[in-house]
């Protein structure tokens, strides 16, 4: 995993940190710890990251984006007619 990678699994995991359960929530803040101190996380750390992102990040299907996508562009005029 890259440094890019897990800073972006950090930030998302982020605004699910209120839902955590206890063990989760103390893994996920030493996490936080080392990914504000810039530092690459070992295999183990890794490894409990991808886990709470993988138990806590929604997953998206393509059926989820196309919908979003019809209700995003439903109702909308063309451009240049008014």
């Amino acid at each position: 995993m890259t440094l890019p990678e897990q800073h972006k699994l950090v930030q998302d995991l982020k605004y699910h940190l209120g839902t955590m359960s206890g063990t989760d929530r103390y893994d996920f803040e030493m996490i936080l710890k080392r990914d504000k101190d810039d530092e690459d996380l070992d295999t183990i750390a890794q490894r409990t990251l991808e886990r709470l992102a993988a138990l806590y990040l929604p997953k998206k299907t393509k059926k989820d984006v196309d919908e979003l996508w019809k209700k995003l562009n439903t109702g909308k005029s063309t451009p240049g007619s008014a």
